[in-house]
């Protein structure tokens, strides 16, 4: 039989520790992605030309509209990113509402800005995986 060691009282939990690791990196991704939420937003307020535009998809909005609403979102998921790092329980249930919202934004804005709309899905679809699988470790 294998004899495996047993941590030593008040060492840290292995998962306890990468709990925290993927915990921060996903409080860094969200503060990035909200940032550039805010940079596109400012784009799509000041030059809606820069955009590409189809007129056959079934979801078409005022792109100004959508430059203030991914302005705003990306403002709160910057905050909520800050709030992150203290691991609090709000934090993360707003990190996950957050980013819930800002992947059905960004698929509603795909026409205009097809690339990073893909991209920003899938990083917030990772953000709300890295913060549910916390768990309890984090605090």
């Amino acid at each position: 039989m294998t004899h495996t060691a047993e941590p030593r009282a008040g060492s840290p939990r292995p998962s306890s520790a990468m709990a925290g690791g993927v915990t921060i990196f996903a409080a860094v991704m969200l503060i990035v992605a909200g940032v550039l939420d805010i940079l596109r937003g400012i784009m799509a307020i000041a030059e809606d030309d820069i955009f590409v535009a189809t007129s056959d998809y079934i979801f078409q909005f005022d792109l100004t509209g959508w430059g203030w609403l991914h302005l705003i979102l990306g403002a709160l998921a910057v905050l909520v990113g800050f709030g992150l790092f203290g691991m609090a329980l709000w934090a993360r249930t707003a990190a996950v509402f957050i980013a819930g919202v800002l992947i059905i934004g960004n698929f509603l804005s795909i026409p205009y800005f097809p690339v990073w709309s893909l991209v920003a899905i899938a990083l917030y679809a990772w953000i709300i995986w890295a913060v549910c699988t916390v768990g309890d470790h984090a605090g």
